[in-house]
């Protein structure tokens, strides 16, 4: 789990929640007609903006916002650089029987092993992994989009109730809950789009940027060992992904591990 995301959510909800309930009057925060018209109108809009399919299957998407399911990227090069040493020492076609985690890996790795040819090899990773981001990106645009909406469907909400409240001016008792629909619905939109839909969505960014990472440095290594380069070239080379301290702490474990094997 990412527990950045869940405390985020979790210390704005208490926050804001704290304010409202020390102040005088908790319940007038809660109008079902302002949650109506900014809940349903956002929905609507995202149904009209996107695909019903893609709407539905984004919260599987969204699921990356609160769980970290992107390998570090440390990990995929020391696996990378043993790949490379058992290729180099045995033969490409001992890489066949390794067992190996991430699966664009291995599919790479398989490739390798059937022969396949390098342009043919990195075209094929390459539109496997533009399929991942746009896949990505289309959950962050709808994350992107209630974040536009819901703030729009607030001020349509703050528009509804002044006009109602205009329309009922010669009776007091209707003022104040026109006027509580007018500042509610703006409210409801500030908060869906500000704690939840812009945060998720670029929480989703960063995610498929270390996953377009990971993908990048898979690529690169798999043609290192299909070149037959040395275990330490394809190291180097991969390792420039990382910033320089990792780099450091990276190298200095892959050579322990390389002292122990030996």
């Amino acid at each position: 789990m990412d527990l950045a995301t869940i405390i985020g959510i979790v210390v704005g909800v208490f926050f804001i929640g704290s304010a409202i309930i020390i102040g005088p009057a908790p319940v007038a925060f809660v109008n079902i007609p302002a949650m109506l018209i900014v809940l349903g109108g956002t929905l609507a809009t995202t149904l009209i903006r996107f695909p019903a399919r893609v709407v539905f299957t984004t919260m599987k998407v969204a699921n990356n916002a609160f769980r970290n399911t992107v390998d570090p990227p440390h990990d995929l090069i020391s696996k990378i650089v043993e790949l490379a040493e058992k290729s180099r020492r045995d033969s490409l076609l001992s890489l066949e029987n390794v067992p190996i985690k991430d699966e664009f890996l291995k599919k790479g790795i398989q490739l390798c092993v059937d022969g396949t040819e390098p342009e043919v090899l990195r075209e094929t990773l390459r539109t496997e992994m533009d399929g991942i981001v746009e896949r990505h990106r289309r959950g962050q645009r709808i994350f992107k989009g209630i974040a536009e909406s819901a703030p729009a469907f607030g001020m349509i909400g703050t528009l509804i109730g002044l006009v109602n409240m205009l329309v009922k001016m010669d009776d007091p008792s209707a003022i104040g809950p026109q006027m509580a629909v007018a500042l509610l619905t703006t409210l409801y939109g500030a908060v869906i789009a500000n704690l939840f839909a812009n945060p998720v969505a670029d929480k989703l960014s960063e995610r498929s940027n270390l996953e377009l990472q990971n993908k990048e440095i898979v690529i690169q290594g798999i043609m290192g060992i299909l070149a037959a380069n040395h275990p330490r070239v394809v190291e180097t080379r991969l390792l420039s992904y990382l910033a320089p301290k990792m780099r450091a702490q990276v190298s200095a474990s892959n050579k322990q591990q390389r002292q122990k094997a030996a």
